[in-house]
Parts: structure tokens; sequence; C-alpha cells
């Protein structure tokens, strides 16, 4: 069994779709015989709420993805030489699309019928700061494999303005075995600049579709409002045309019982008058005779 290709689809599942996908996974391993497969496949953790709703941003917002995991890569290599001002700047723009990525995930998470709380929200935002700072949890939300929050962000991302020292102030020129470090700092510092530049792009065309969902989910709810008073009306007219359908049928049964009754009587009368006729032929015939 393709134990890859099972566990791509069971994390692709609700949390609560896992184990009993999971399981049944299991079963079936064991009754190819194939034991390593059923091991591997039961060793699968089911993830957690904010797991999931991250693992569905890195799979169904692939180019989103891809590019923030490049931003991640970007920074943690610039990290190391980049200046206080220039942290403070990057840390206000990581925090802004690490924002609208995680209302993202918890968008799709409830069109997949799975909507997520202000507190998973917060938690998917903690990961995709993980996911920035540290290149293990990049991997694993690359292949959206993740099963928990990551306990605590390591690296630049734990980083905020008010920690960054404040850039001292050059008093002499470096040594010459700097020389090869300052000739990196400015390369360095476009590409995070560059970078950044991406983020706030990103963040800019977020909002804009953030704002534009918006707009769309209040028109909707004016035509879903409108609808459902076109539904109450009709329904109204409904129950009229019903008791109208009631009424009729209490009126032909009414009627249908009168004209029973009207028969019999005319039968009877008729009965009456032949009878009637009978005897006074009778009786005429008596007094000719």
């Amino acid at each position: 069994m393709d134990v890859e290709q099972i566990s791509d689809e069971l994390y692709g599942l609700r949390p609560a779709e896992f184990v009993p996908a999971r399981d049944a996974r299991v079963a079936a391993a064991r009754r190819a015989k194939d034991a390593k497969a059923a091991k591997a496949i039961a060793a699968l953790r089911k993830p957690s709420l904010a797991a999931w709703a991250a693992n569905l941003l890195a799979r169904q917002r692939q180019r989103e993805a891809e590019q923030f995991l490049a931003l991640g890569r970007t920074l943690r290599e610039a990290h190391r030489t980049l200046d206080a001002e220039q942290l403070r700047a990057a840390s206000g723009r990581r925090r802004q699309l690490v924002t609208a990525l995680a209302r993202t995930a918890a968008t799709l998470a409830d069109e997949a019928g799975q909507p997520v709380s202000d507190t998973v929200l917060h938690e998917v935002e903690q990961t995709l700061h993980a996911v920035l700072a540290d290149e293990e949890v990049a991997g694993q939300w690359s292949r959206g494999r993740l099963v928990k929050v990551p306990e605590a962000v390591v690296g630049f991302a734990a980083v905020t303005p008010e920690t960054v020292p404040a850039r001292p102030a050059r008093t002499a020129p470096p040594p010459s075995r700097g020389g090869d470090a300052e000739a990196r700092r400015p390369r360095d510092l476009d590409r995070v600049r560059a970078a950044a530049a991406d983020a706030d792009a990103e963040v800019e065309r977020r909002e804009r579709a953030l704002a534009e969902a918006q707009d769309a989910r209040r028109a909707a709810s004016t035509r879903a409002e409108e609808a459902a008073e076109r539904v109450r009306g009709l329904e109204h007219e409904l129950r009229e045309a019903r008791q109208a359908e009631r009424d009729t049928e209490a009126a032909a049964t009414t009627a249908g019982s009168a004209v029973t009754s009207a028969e019999r009587a005319l039968r009877t009368a008729h009965r009456a008058a032949e009878r009637a006729a009978e005897a006074l032929r009778h009786l005429e015939g008596g007094a000719n005779a």
C-alpha cells in the first residue's frame, strides 16, 4: 500500500473524520497482510483543529504558500545581519501577512464545514509565525502534515520591535576580516526589502479580497432576507390556498350529500306519484262500470 498517498488523503480530511478513516485504512492494510503499512498508518496522529486549518491553507492556496515559504527562507537567511530598524519594519509586515493568511485559513475551514473560533484562529497565526521561523515546521506545513501547533516560536519570529536592540553608533571602520560581512549586508537587506515589499503587496491584496468577500456576504445576506420574505409570503398564500381547497372540498361533499338526498327524495316522489296515478285509474275504472 502507498502509505504516503494514504497519509496525504488522511490529513486532507476534517479532524472528526481522521480517526475513522485511518482505522479503516489500517484494517485494509492488515487484510492485505501488509504489516509494515498497517503499523505506519496506525502511527499517524490526528491533527488539532488549528493544525488542520493551517494545513488546509497550504493545500488549497499553494501559490500563496510557496510565496510565504520563500519569505521565511529569506528572512531566516538575512536575520543575523538585519539591523534593528529593518527588523522592526519587517516584524510589523510579517504580522500583517500572517493575520491575513490566518483569516484565509479560517474562511477555507468554514467553507469545508468546520468553522473555527477566535482561539483557534490565534493558534493558526502562531503556527504561521513558526513556519516563517522554523525550517522543520515549514517543511511539515508545506506538505500539509502538521499535527499540532508548535509550542514555541523560535528564531527571529520571537523577536518583537520592543526587544530588538538599537543599532549601535559606528565609531570606527570595521576590521578587514568583516569586509565580507559588510559586503553581504546590502545584499541581504535588498533581499529582505524585496521580501517585505512582496509581503506588503500580499497583505494589500488579501485586504482587498477580504473587503470584497465582506461586500459579497452582505449582498448575499440581503438577497437571502429578500428571498426569505418572498418565501414567507408564498407560504402564507399556500396556506390560504390549502384552506380554500379544504373549504371547497367540504362544500363539494355537502353538495354531494344534498344531491344524493334530493335524488332519493325524487325517486320516492316518483313512486308516490305512480301509486297515486294507479289508484286514480282504478277508481275511474270502477266508476265507469
